[in-house]
């Protein structure tokens, strides 16, 4: 539902000696001369650069510390593969990300076979943790009932549950996909239903006004009032689900980068332990970019 704008009349146009704070302050009038045209140039456009160039600027001195400190630390530790001896096998990795040869799996399978069961798992969360999180956010009768289960359930740590999941289905690639449903599915139900539980009385009043029935109510109201925490839900779900299935997949097992960090380890290849670590962190920080744009969009919008 849009928000309630104010008629005309109430807002009050500054005089010519009184400074302007709205978004015109931000805007030059050229006039040229012999010509009656005017060009609005952006005055805000140079300081939003500046500050985007600020925050790479922050960002690159931050990875160039840790960097530092990494090489520091392995003069000392020397079993531990420097950032140079990383950098080496990353680019060893990525020159072939799909195998060498035939039967091969490279780190890009690797990374892909993981990606398929988050996104699969975190497919399953949205579809049940959202519907959800709107009931029992939108009626109390229906919290008072499912949030002691939720609370009861959230603390349990996911990779309790890959057991029950590998009885199930005696498939540890679905075990794993479940334990991230799992994951993903408590993150998703909490925001939603905060969302859906802050909508504010006016809305609601209006909906009663035009005698919405449920349906409309949901898909007019509801869902738009409760889309940033809904968006924040899946944004922090997609991170944690990211985080787990390095676990899990080292307890199942197969193809997945979990499974790579694993079996780099018990080959002594420290090095693609390193390089896999600065690849999750990559995808991850990617994946994280993405929710955060959608974020802001549905914040431009609401």
């Amino acid at each position: 539902m849009s928000p309630v704008i104010a008629p005309p009349e109430s807002l009050s146009a500054p005089t010519r000696n009184e400074p302007t704070t709205d978004d015109s302050a931000h805007e030059l009038v050229v006039v040229h001369e012999g010509s009656s045209e005017f060009d609005f140039v952006d005055a805000g456009a140079p300081r939003r650069w500046t500050g985007h160039l600020a925050s790479v600027a922050w960002a690159l001195l931050g990875i160039a510390v840790f960097v530092a400190l990494w090489h520091i630390a392995t003069l000392r530790v020397t079993k531990v593969p420097s950032p140079v001896d990383t950098v080496d096998k990353l680019r060893s990795l990525l020159a072939h990300p799909f195998g060498r040869h035939a039967g091969t799996t490279g780190i890009g399978s690797q990374l892909l076979s993981s990606l398929g069961r988050v996104f699969k798992g975190f497919a399953l969360a949205a579809i049940v943790g959202i519907p959800v999180g709107l009931w029992i956010g939108s009626s109390r009768r229906a919290w008072r009932v499912v949030n002691p289960l939720v609370q009861l359930l959230r603390p349990v740590s996911p990779l309790a549950w890959f057991p029950i999941w590998l009885v199930v289905f005696r498939n540890a690639p679905n075990a794993a996909i479940f334990v991230i449903f799992i994951t993903a599915l408590w993150p998703i139900v909490i925001n939603t239903a905060a969302g859906a539980a802050a909508v504010p009385a006016d809305h609601r009043n209006v909906a009663k006004v035009f005698r919405f029935n449920r349906r409309a109510y949901i898909r007019h109201v509801l869902i738009p009032d409760a889309l940033p925490n809904i968006v924040t839900g899946l944004r922090t779900s997609m991170g944690i689900a990211w985080m787990v299935i390095v676990a899990v997949e080292m307890l199942s097992g197969g193809v997945g980068i979990g499974f790579y960090i694993w079996d780099a380890y018990n080959a002594s290849n420290l090095s693609g332990v390193t390089a896999a670590i600065v690849l999750i962190g990559v995808v991850g920080l990617t994946l994280d970019a993405v929710f955060m744009k959608f974020s802001r969009m549905v914040a431009d919008e609401s």
